[in-house]
């Protein structure tokens, strides 16, 4: 017999999900910016929390990128990058969320003059002081920012090194149209050779070609985004017999102008096409959302069902990198839940 819920709102805020696609830096919201500001004696240059969501209105990737780098500044110390992972961690777990897989830009601080392990330190105890207060699990994803040239994510991936067994995978983020995968082949290749996992933003600005390129030439492991490899058919079916997850941002999509109205949001047919698509916030401090937001919003705009929903909290585990063990426990929570 299936439990009654009193509306799918209700059902989203306990049903157990994964999140796959989250910048850690992008869950800056204005109060701990204004906060760290403050601390570390940086002048900003917004008056007030009010003046900085004002200013978080988008017409494309780069326009939020530009707000993002400046925001990104304040972030200084040790306690600043433990701080921001906490803060995220806070509200994943009031959105059930019982694993993440997180993004982080090193040389958004690095190329500021902050030390690799300044930030890893920062991140790595926010990440396990949420553990030990929620039992929240967590893998970190160094991410090359593709406007830069290949030797600086070789850079990047040197000063890494003493921090492997930290890592969990390399992604790609950053401006995507003009810096095609293919920018960073041996990068990836030498990342694959220390046993990291490869994921890559491909398809979100960037042409279908754009996500063949992460395919053949990355190699990767999941496509972030993905939402233009609808409009190839080949691309498609091929995503769909592999079974590689996209890590899908349905808020973020729309605030960049991906889509036009959440109505015309991809996700259904994504479904209908087979596809092993999963719901995430990217980057929720600017995107008016965190990830049962972002449940929300499809659910809200009559995209997806209750079923659907299931499906794609499922999806988030499945395309996970944890362990078989450990997919199958949470897949029986969720059987638990929703039965």
């Amino acid at each position: 017999m299936t439990k009654p819920f009193p509306s799918l709102d209700a059902f989203i805020a306990g049903l157990p999900k994964a999140e796959l696609h989250l910048h850690i830096e992008g869950s800056l919201e204005p109060e701990l910016m204004f906060a760290l500001a403050q601390r570390n004696k940086i002048a900003l240059p917004f008056k007030s929390v009010e003046e900085v969501r004002a200013a978080y209105e988008f017409s494309n990737l780069q326009d939020f990128l530009d707000i993002y780098y400046q925001g990104a500044d304040v972030l200084r110390t040790e306690d600043d990058f433990h701080d921001l992972a906490k803060a995220y961690f806070d509200r994943a777990h009031a959105d059930s969320v019982r694993h993440a897989e997180i993004f982080f830009d090193p040389q958004t601080h690095t190329d500021r003059g902050i030390p690799m392990s300044v930030v890893m330190d920062g991140l790595t105890s926010g990440m396990k002081a949420a553990e030990a207060e929620y039992g929240l699990t967590y893998k970190l994803i160094l991410c090359f920012l593709r406007h830069l040239d290949e030797d600086a994510a070789f850079a990047t991936l040197k000063a890494a090194e003493p921090f492997l067994d930290r890592l969990t995978g390399v992604g790609l983020d950053s401006s995507e149209v003009g810096h095609p995968p293919s920018k960073f082949a041996r990068v990836f290749e030498a990342a694959g050779a220390l046993g990291l996992k490869k994921v890559a933003h491909a398809g979100e600005e960037g042409p279908p070609e754009y996500v063949h390129e992460a395919l053949d030439i990355l190699k990767v492991d999941r496509i972030d985004h993905g939402n233009r490899s609808l409009e190839d058919a080949h691309l498609t079916s091929r995503l769909a017999r592999l079974g590689l997850t996209l890590t899908v941002c349905p808020l973020s999509n729309l605030k960049l102008c991906v889509v036009n109205d959440m109505a015309q949001h991809p996700i259904r047919t994504m479904l209908n096409k087979g596809l092993r698509a999963t719901l995430n916030s990217d980057d929720p401090a600017y995107f008016g959302g965190y990830v049962n937001d972002n449940y929300r919003a499809v659910a809200a705009s009559g995209l997806v069902d209750r079923d659907d929903l299931i499906t794609l909290a499922r999806n988030s585990f499945l395309g996970s990198f944890l362990s078989d063990a450990e997919v199958f426990k949470h897949l029986d929570a969720i059987d638990t839940y929703t039965s």
